[in-house]
């Protein structure tokens, strides 16, 4: 599927996942909130509280997490590249899959695009099956998620912090 650039005038309303569990995660997460708002043609428009969660398929300690709706005029794959410069930003390495890390900038969705390319899928092919992404989404957006999707992930230890 091929990438169209989005004219700078309409933009796109993308939701970000944030996510942290090495250093003081709280506060990474609150900066990069602010950070969203700060990359190129893009503005932060919402924000979810804090969570907190257990790791999901992934070790180390618990998770701080929130989701941003940002509206942006930046294609799928620019914002990808400008979410990953960011996680480099707070020091985010990727030694083995799902290690704890600094940052995780997860696009979940980006408009009612679908885009499947080898560096990005979206809607997050994994968002359905994560408390800590769906709770903070309906905080900010409850229209895009249903009853069913949050009693699917009701049994995962999640608290607003």
């Amino acid at each position: 599927m091929a990438e169209a650039a989005v004219p700078a005038a309409a933009g796109v309303h993308a939701f970000v996942g944030l996510g942290a569990n090495l250093g003081d995660a709280a506060a990474t997460v609150r900066r990069s909130l602010q950070a969203l708002g700060r990359l190129p043609q893009t503005r932060l428009l919402r924000q979810s509280s804090l969570y907190r969660s257990a790791p999901v398929d992934a070790g180390g300690p618990d998770f701080i997490n929130a989701v941003a709706e940002v509206r942006t005029a930046l294609a799928p794959l620019a914002l990808l590249a400008e979410l990953q410069r960011l996680e480099l930003e707070e020091g985010r390495e990727r030694p083995f899959r799902n290690a704890p890390r600094t940052l995780d900038l997860d696009l979940l969705l980006y408009g009612d695009s679908r885009l499947e390319t080898p560096a990005l899928t979206v809607p997050h092919p994994r968002m359905d099956e994560r408390a800590f992404v769906l709770l903070p989404l309906a905080e900010i957006a409850p229209q895009r998620v249903s009853a069913a999707q949050l009693h699917a992930v009701s049994g995962q230890r999640i608290d607003r912090l």
